[in-house]
Order: structure tokens, then C-alpha cells, then sequence
């Protein structure tokens, strides 16, 4: 069965470009729209499989559909297309439980990529936005030599998006063992206790790993 996607952004060029792009690689395009309200609405009537949304709309911005959806337990998994580099936008996107965040220059190039990760249950950032990051973040983190190598190992796995039972079963330790590993890692990286802030660290923090 084919994907089942809604596209919503209000630039109608991009938009007929993404949805005749995607409908030419087979998706099953069920829906589109030009602002965030009516892109809401569809996700919540049709329960496409992913919905790929212009983070800056009228009516409701990418980032507040991605917030409601979480919310109210939506299964549509959110993709937001963007010309924002910013990292406050970003850790937002994260927060928001975002599957996908691709830089609107490279959509046509990434989205099929970025669907197919997002499928699997990966989470998929351009890579532009983590190497413009790590550029703006300019050095080596500190606390890294704190970690022992096991650790390293966990955290390289976290910034390739991988989930504590993938971890588990790719090191074959429990979940358990994984999560202690990751509390001692937060700790030794002096992060906050957010549930998103080791994946942020090391998705941003990817190549010192």
C-alpha cells in the first residue's frame, strides 16, 4: 500500500512542486493545503501516514500542528520543510516530536530520503542544518573526555536517531543498561533533564563523535 501524505505550505509553487514530485515517486498524496488551519484539520480527518508542512503558515505555524498533534496523541508522523537555520527553532522542532526537518533549498533532494527514515521509525534531519550548527557551535564540547568509550558508543547511536531498545538489541544489553548509560552520559554533559536534550546534543554535536 502506497504512503498516505498531506503537504501544507503557503507558498503554491512549492507546494504543486512537492506534491508533483511526490506523486511522480509513487506516494499517495491525500491531501494539500495553504495554510495551517486547513492543514490541521485534514490531519485529523484523513490521518495521513505523514504530513509534510511549511514550518511558517497563516493561521497556525508547522510548529503549533506538530505541538497539537503531540498533544492529543495523533499518529501522523510531522515533517516540516523550512528556511530556518535558527537553533532555537529547531530544538522546538524536536520538542515538538518532529520526525523530519528538512532546509526548503534541499526538500526535492531530501524528502524521499527523509520519508523513507521516517517510516522506519528514524528521525531525519538535513544535514545542513546539523553541519551549520556544529559550525556555530565551533569547538569540541567540553565534559566529552568524561565519557567512557561505552558511552560513546551509546551517544553515536543516539545521534543516528536510534531508540534505547534499538541501542539494547544493536549492543545486546537491556533497555535498562541503556538508560542508565544515558542518565550517567546527561549527567556528565551537565544537559538539562528534558527527555529531547541528549538527542539534541548529539545530533548537534554529531561530528566530534
Amino acid at each position: 500500500m502506497n504512503t498516505t501524505i498531506v503537504i501544507a505550505d503557503d507558498h503554491p509553487l512549492m507546494l504543486r512542486g512537492l506534491t508533483d514530485f511526490l506523486s511522480s515517486k509513487g506516494f499517495d498524496i491525500i491531501g494539500s493545503a495553504e495554510d495551517g488551519n486547513a492543514a490541521y484539520n485534514l490531519i485529523i480527518k484523513l490521518e495521513p501516514e505523514i504530513a509534510i508542512l511549511d514550518i511558517r503558515m497563516p493561521h497556525k505555524t508547522g510548529l503549533e500542528i506538530a505541538e497539537a498533534c503531540k498533544k492529543h496523541n495523533l499518529p501522523t508522523k510531522i515533517i516540516l520543510i523550512t528556511f530556518d537555520k535558527e537553533e532555537e527553532v529547531y530544538d522546538q522542532a524536536i520538542e515538538s516530536g518532529v520526525y523530519g526537518y528538512i532546509l526548503k533549498e534541499f526538500a526535492v533532494e531530501e524528502i524521499e530520503t527523509c520519508i523513507k527514515n521516517v517510516l522506519e521509525g528514524k528521525r531525519y534531519f538535513s544535514e545542513e542544518i546539523a553541519s551549520y550548527l556544529n559550525h556555530n557551535n565551533h569547538t569540541k564540547p567540553k565534559n566529552l573526555d568524561l565519557l567512557t568509550k561505552s558511552e560513546l558508543k551509546i551517544v553515536r547511536l543516539i545521534s543516528e536517531s536510534k531508540t534505547s531498545h534499538t541501542i539494547a538489541d544493536e549492543l545486546s544489553i537491556s533497555v535498562r543498561t541503556v538508560d542508565k548509560h544515558r542518565s550517567n552520559i546527561v549527567s556528565k554533559l551537565n544537559l538539562d533533564k528534558k527527555p529531547t536534550s541528549l538527542a539534541i546534543w548529539a545530533t548537534v554535536n554529531k561530528d566530534f563523535l
